[in-house]
């Protein structure tokens, strides 16, 4: 390991977070990661990370902290008390959560934080797994200016689009924007999807010369194989979909913007996990509109 490179703990292994500390193991840092399950410390140490048997014991040498954990309650459980973060990491350290919770969460862990000594970005990503997988993620980063500079190239290791959008908060608001255009984009495709079959039309060729048009999107690029063959295995699941829909619903009040389209699909999100779906892949969206218009599924 090269030794002028800050040392890394990683806290949370998931779906995104193993590809993602991999990502940095691989561009030769030195990450010591924590998560719950004992089969993704095992994934990280095979690829030549360090196992930890806590919070405490992963953050203790590190200059920078990440941790990327399902929701706020997960960010405050790991962050907060005697055996988190804030009580463990040396002063000076950099704490960077890549969680998508809300935006005064994040506010109130940077307030937290500097009383400690420990600086914070918001860090969240765009991209699912296959963006966690290749590092072209896009990251929203909230903060102070010189401390994203220094966090810039940890982040260039694990995404391609890598923005500083403005104090404590900020990025967690782009993420919950972000998340209204894409749930909004699945539920516009779901719909195009039901109505092309029930016409009858060759579907693939139809989603083809569509996404080589103004409807063309990421969303359709990257999820046109999970219509077409209804697989819906999870890059990103709809629970925690439904968990984003709330936040940018109660952003977006607190604030008094108007969600009139957001609103619907938050319920036909709602609607989805409801029903048992909160497993699959966000496409799954398309399991809801078939069920309204009458198939079995």
């Amino acid at each position: 390991m090269s030794s002028n490179l800050p040392k890394i703990a990683w806290i949370g292994l998931g779906i995104m977070g193993s590809p993602m500390s991999e990502n940095l193991v691989e561009a030769g840092y030195d990450v010591t990661g924590y998560t719950l399950e004992r089969d993704k410390l095992d994934r990280l140490a095979a690829a030549g990370g360090t196992a930890a048997g806590s919070v405490a014991e992963a953050v203790r040498d590190a200059d920078v902290v990440i941790t990327m954990v399902p929701a706020s309650p997960q960010v405050e459980a790991v962050a907060y008390g005697p055996d988190g973060v804030l009580e463990n990491v040396r002063a000076g350290a950099l704490l960077i959560d890549m969680s998508s919770i809300t935006p005064r969460t994040s506010v109130d862990l940077a307030r937290a934080a500097r009383e400690k000594g420990v600086r914070v970005l918001d860090a969240p990503v765009s991209g699912g797994e296959a963006g966690a997988v290749e590092a072209v993620l896009s990251i929203m980063v909230g903060g102070e200016r010189a401390d994203f500079d220094e966090a810039r190239p940890v982040l260039e290791a694990l995404g391609r689009t890598i923005v500083l959008c403005g104090p404590h908060g900020s990025g967690q608001t782009v993420k919950a924007a972000n998340q209204l255009i894409v749930a909004v984009n699945i539920q516009a495709c779901a719909e195009a999807v039901v109505f092309l079959e029930k016409s009858g039309v060759d579907l693939a060729a139809a989603l083809d010369v569509l996404d080589g048009g103004l409807a063309g999107s990421t969303v359709l690029t990257r999820k046109r194989d999970n219509f077409l063959d209804r697989d819906f295995g999870p890059g990103f699941r709809i629970d925690l979909h439904h968990k984003d829909m709330g936040i940018v619903t109660d952003a977006a009040r607190a604030v008094g913007a108007a969600l009139p389209v957001g609103a619907v699909v938050a319920q036909l999100v709602a609607a989805l996990r409801a029903q048992g779906d909160g497993g699959l892949d966000h496409s799954a969206l398309l399991r809801g509109v078939e069920r309204l218009s009458g198939a079995e599924v």
